[in-house]
């Protein structure tokens, strides 16, 4: 853990090139001394003045002590560039269970935390969120949710079996062709932010539901 990063500092050129706007006047919430969060503003947030901007997410962990903003900002970009929007034909809390259950493969305690609260907040219930590890074994799912599920998993450890023939014959009747394009996308996705903030050691327990609304995680 380091100090408390500085809540906010001056929008520069190269961050506001990034394509971030101010979207309305308020004040955010640190929540933790390693990450930052506005739960009800995603993207870049004013302060009073108007002058001085502050990211959604800062990575500031034990490894990425000096980060730049502007460097946290093309990241984050980068990562939320892999999102899966809303309009894909995939059902929310499938997305989720997809990204929970990746996270539990890669050991992701940040993305945990995250997804299991905005499960909950979307309605989810506590003992598919329990059972989900062992999901071949429990009736709680649909079978959709169950392909993706298994075609999750094949994706996430795709170094073992290299995504069998099988487990594609699962998932083809219950997915168009769109939608699996999007579920594999929405797949990399997570794996990518497993990936990340297990490599720096993103700390878990601070992320507010919401915080990511209306941005394509």
């Amino acid at each position: 853990m380091v100090a408390p990063a500085r809540a906010s500092h001056v929008c520069s050129e190269p961050q506001q090139q990034l394509g971030y706007q101010c979207r309305v006047a308020g004040t955010c919430h640190a929540v933790s001394c390693c990450v930052v969060f506005c739960a009800e503003n995603p993207g870049w947030i004013r302060w009073p003045g108007g002058t001085e901007r502050m990211p959604l997410v800062e990575y500031r962990t034990e490894r990425l002590p000096n980060a730049s903003p502007a460097a946290q900002q093309r990241v984050l970009k980068a990562l939320l560039g892999l999102g899966v929007a809303h309009d894909t034909g995939l059902e929310p809390k499938l997305l989720e269970l997809v990204k929970m259950r990746a996270s539990q493969f890669n050991g992701c305690a940040f993305c945990l935390d995250m997804h299991t609260k905005d499960a909950r907040a979307m309605g989810e219930t506590e003992q598919r969120l329990y059972l989900l590890p062992a999901w071949r074994e429990a009736d709680l799912y649909s079978e959709r949710e169950r392909a993706a599920l298994a075609w999750t998993e094949a994706l996430t450890d795709i170094a073992e079996d290299r995504v069998p023939d099988e487990v594609y014959d699962e998932v083809r009747p219950h997915f168009t062709d769109d939608e699996l394009a999007f579920l594999t996308l929405a797949i990399v996705a997570i794996n990518s932010f497993n990936r990340f903030n297990v490599a720096f050691r993103m700390p878990a327990g601070s992320y507010q539901p919401g915080a990511f609304a209306g941005i394509a995680a």
